[in-house]
This record gives structure tokens, C-alpha cells and sequence, in this order.
């Protein structure tokens, strides 16, 4: 059986982006939905948080939303030490990474003014870690780590209370992984809340979760609509849409058909949602793709999620050559774009929009996921075509700044009364007369 559609692109050269494959959602009832949970947090603080804790985890939180650190401390001391190493490391390499991408501060002189940029970080950042379908101690890494970069007075981590305890059966607390992660990287406050009523908590404050400056991190279709509508009423900065994963690899007839498949199930594997595409330039290499995929289908741990996934939105799409397969590759604008061709870099350098680019056969999205270095948090649903991944700059307030002497006033008087009169904006130029005309220095 085929996992793949197959859209065949070859000899179309118009803009293939209303072609590319994306999940099929009720955006208006969801939205419908979120505005809904907003409005109760906003109106009943913590006991919207228990009530919908319990609507939708199940879980009854009325103990305390706030972990309390003898639990952080007790998951901290019982983390397995190789999974200790491993956090410790890929912290250490997202550090890296995001220590040389912080913006910097700069000042110049020109004409007698003197005039920059200089970077502030805001003094409370919130960070969502999902707790659904998998574990992500990934995602505490990714979001704490750049908010401790940009120097944050104060990191808030929400996420849902969907932990078990030793016996395998539900214990009312986040999974231990991400307590013990939260522990080892330092962050103030956690909280056991998930879903789009974290995110309202958040952004407005309740008596357990401090209103927060901005609010990052990847989540659910819920979770990243309620970003979006909070960012848009300026209650929130936020990173950006991180909805459904995805993963778009550009190839030729050099890739290896196992390595593909094996990277299309990988991205599969995290939700039924999850879209992958091939775009290709070699048609004779899709039957051995399909063949591949069987097989890595049939030995996958998540195979339901992944079969759904790759019926939903599974593609490969045949184009004409690299600078077609650029084109449909810009297009599609992907989370995470590999490159598996011929002289991978150059070709990857041509494609102008992903939220992340794996460059050749041995750079695995996966690397990206756990600890490469970027940041996992990323622009999906073709979103990444204008913006990019979580980094410092999350976390960070440019504020431009501007110092004239008098020498310099005088010099640029001129424009400024002229714009004003034509703006019939008199006062503008006022404001620059009535300096000149004192003894203002």
C-alpha cells in the first residue's frame, strides 16, 4: 500500500502553495473553544484552572496548583544519572548556540548624535511544556534556557498534571522527567496546569501563576490559539505559532530511501496531526521510499499515531529539478527542512524559509530536538515564510535610543520644520523651536 500521496509538480511552475499539505482542523470551533477557557481564567483565576485541570486532565488540583519543591527536589534526586548527563549536555549545547545568537547592544555617532539600540530582557517570562502524547524535558531545555540567556528576572513553567508514580498509575503531579529538569535548570515557579487555561493564567495572572510578559512553547492546536488571540490583544509577546509538527525534506537521487523514511516517521510519530513531504527529484526512488516505510511502520513504537499521520497529510512531490524543488520547498515553508541532495549546502542556502535547515545526510531533525543547539520551538503551518524559531530575541525588548546635542539639534532643525508644516503638525516643530531659542544644552 502507498503511505504517500503523490503530487506531481513536474512541468507546473505556478505557486504550489495552496497544494501543500496541512491538517484539516475546525479552526473556528477551536477558536470558539479557547475564547471560552480565556474568559473564565480571566473572570475566576485558580478555580477556573481546578475546574478545567479536572474537566480535561482529570486530575483534581485543589491541594495547590503550585509543585512544591520537595516534589521538584524528589524528582530531581531520583532522575536516572545517564538521563541527568544527557540533559546537562544538551543544555549545555542550547546555551552555546543561543549565547552567540543574543542580539547585541550597539551605540555609533553620526553627524554630533549619538543613537542605538540597546536590549532589554523582560522581567517575567512563562514557559509551556506539553505533557500529552509525550514527554518533553526537550522543550524545558529549550524555552529556559534562552529566557536565562536573554537574562530574565523570572521564569514560570506551566505544564499539565499528567505524571504516574512508581506503580505506573496516575499521581496528580507533571511527569518527573520535566520536574527534574525544571529543578536541574532553575526555574522559580512551576506550575500543573496545561492547555490553553496555562497560557490564560499566564498573560493575566492568578493567585497561584504570575502574570507573565511573555508566553512561549510549542503545544496543541488549543495551546497555540490561545497565544495568538492573547498576543493579538496585547496582553502577551509571544514566539510565534508552534502548532502541529511538521518536517519538509528537499532530495535527489542520492538519498538513501531508509534514511527518508526513517525521518518521515520520526516527525509522524509525535501526533496524528504531524505533516511530512517529500519533495523530489527523482520519481524512480518513491517505490523504494513506500517499501522503506513499511517497514519502519511496522517496527514503530507509536504505529497508530504514525499510520494517522501519514494518511492525513503523508506526501512526496515530484518536481522537475533542485530549482523547482527550492521553489516547492519555500512554499511549503517547513518547521524543519532537511536536505538530502547533491552538494547539500549550496542547495539549502537557496531556500529562503524554514524554521530550522538539517544541512545533508547526517544532520537528523532529531539532533535539532533534543540537542544541536537551535532551538526546538518553531514556526509551523507555513508560518515560518515570515518568522522565525524561540531564541533570545523571545525574551528581549529593543529599545532604540537617541542623544542630540545642541550642534546636532541645529543641524537637523531644518527637515523637522519642514515635515511638520507638511504633516499641519505645528507643535512638532515647536517643540525644536522653543530649544533653539533658549539656552537649552
Amino acid at each position: 500500500m502507498s503511505r504517500l500521496r503523490v503530487l506531481d509538480l513536474r512541468g507546473d511552475r505556478s505557486d504550489p502553495r495552496d497544494r501543500m499539505p496541512r491538517p484539516r482542523v475546525d479552526l473556528e470551533q477551536a477558536r470558539a473553544g479557547v475564547v471560552d477557557t480565556l474568559a473564565a481564567v480571566a473572570r475566576d483565576g485558580d478555580d477556573a484552572l481546578a475546574s478545567l485541570t479536572l474537566r480535561f486532565d482529570g486530575v483534581d488540583v485543589d491541594g495547590g496548583l503550585i509543585v512544591p519543591d520537595d516534589v521538584l527536589d524528589r524528582a530531581l534526586a531520583g532522575l536516572d544519572p545517564a538521563l541527568r548527563r544527557a540533559i546537562e549536555r544538551a543544555a549545555d549545547q542550547v546555551r552555546w548556540f543561543h549565547e552567540r545568537a543574543r542580539p547585541q547592544d550597539w551605540e555609533d555617532a553620526r553627524d554630533g548624535a549619538r543613537m542605538g539600540v540597546w536590549h532589554r530582557p523582560v522581567s517575567r517570562a512563562g514557559v509551556y511544556v506539553p505533557g500529552g502524547k509525550a514527554v518533553y524535558p526537550s522543550t524545558v531545555i529549550m524555552t529556559v534556557v534562552p529566557a536565562q540567556v536573554a537574562g530574565v528576572d523570572e521564569i514560570v513553567l506551566c505544564t499539565p498534571p499528567t505524571g504516574v508514580g512508581p506503580d505506573g498509575a496516575p499521581d496528580g503531579w507533571p511527569d518527573r522527567t520535566i520536574l527534574a529538569a525544571a529543578r536541574l535548570l532553575g526555574v522559580d515557579r512551576v506550575v500543573r496546569v496545561g492547555g490553553a487555561q496555562a497560557v490564560a493564567a499566564m498573560a493575566d495572572g492568578t493567585a497561584s501563576v504570575p502574570r507573565c510578559d511573555v508566553v512561549v512553547g510549542p503545544g496543541n492546536l488549543y495551546v497555540s490559539l490561545a497565544k495568538q488571540l492573547l498576543a493579538a490583544e496585547g496582553r502577551i509577546g509571544t514566539d510565534g505559532y508552534a502548532g502541529p509538527t511538521e518536517i519538509g525534506i528537499v532530495a535527489d537521487d542520492t538519498a538513501d530511501p531508509m534514511v527518508l523514511a526513517a525521518d518521515l516517521v520520526a516527525q509522524a510519530e509525535h501526533d496524528e496531526l504531524a505533516t511530512v513531504l517529500l519533495v523530489t527529484t527523482d520519481a524512480a526512488s518513491v517505490d523504494a521510499v513506500e517499501a522503506a516505510l513499511e517497514r519502519e511502520v511496522e517496527r514503530t513504537h507509536h504505529r497508530e499515531r504514525v499510520e494517522a499521520a501519514l494518511a492525513g497529510q503523508g506526501t512526496v512531490a515530484l518536481v522537475d529539478d533542485l530549482d523547482h524543488a527550492v521553489v516547492v520547498a519555500e512554499a511549503f515553508a517547513a518547521e524543519h527542512l532537511e536536505v538530502h541532495t547533491r552538494d547539500a549546502r549550496s542547495v539549502a542556502e537557496r531556500i529562503r524559509y524554514a524554521g530550522t535547515t538539517f544541512v545533508g545526510a547526517t544532520t537528523p531533525v532529531s539532533l535539532g530536538d533534543y540537542a544541536a543547539g537551535p532551538n526546538h520551538t518553531l514556526p509551523t503551518s507555513g508560518t515560518a515564510r515570515f518568522r522565525g524559531g524561540l531564541t533570545t530575541s523571545s525574551f528581549l525588548v529593543p529599545v532604540n535610543f537617541v542623544e542630540y546635542d545642541r550642534a546636532a539639534l541645529e543641524d537637523l532643525a531644518d527637515s523637522v520644520r519642514v515635515l511638520s508644516e507638511a504633516e499641519h503638525l505645528p507643535a512638532h516643530w515647536r517643540a525644536v523651536e522653543v530649544r533653539l531659542e533658549g539656552d537649552v544644552s
